[in-house]
């Protein structure tokens, strides 16, 4: 079944400079993973040891936020800037590989915390997958 977000690309009437489907599946990821790490800082406040976890909680919310906001202009094409698609796949990179380092050294005691470091690999992965077809 494809995704809306599938759809509502290949409903876009004019050209877009990337590939649909890869655009589309990164989107995908991004969303997945902005909601992972959302739900993973919820669980996280809900722990015993939440003092532990304050950097895993920020870490969270900012991987969450920039996700969020890379899938936002990831989903726009009129007066597409190659550059700050660029900037943003880097940005949102960077803060996936931070999160899920913070995530995976709680996920032996926390199973959210192991989704969540897991979402984020996987977002970082799609996110280096796309810059690397940006021209």
């Amino acid at each position: 079944m494809a995704s809306v977000t599938k759809s509502m690309l290949d409903a876009y009437p004019k050209s877009i400079n990337l590939d649909r489907a890869k655009l589309a599946t990164v989107i995908d990821t991004l969303n997945a993973c902005a909601q992972a790490c959302t739900a993973c800082a919820d669980a996280c406040l809900s722990e015993d040891d939440i003092a532990e976890l304050a950097k895993c909680i920020r870490t969270d919310l900012d991987c969450a936020d920039v996700c969020t906001t890379t899938a936002r202009v990831l989903s726009r094409h009129t007066g597409y800037d190659a550059n700050v698609t660029r900037s943003l796949l880097e940005a949102c990179a960077t803060t996936c590989r931070a999160c899920g380092d913070e995530c995976a050294r709680h996920a032996e005691r926390h199973e959210h915390c192991r989704i969540c470091a897991e979402a984020c690999r996987d977002c970082e992965r799609a996110c280096r997958d796309l810059l690397a077809t940006i021209s």
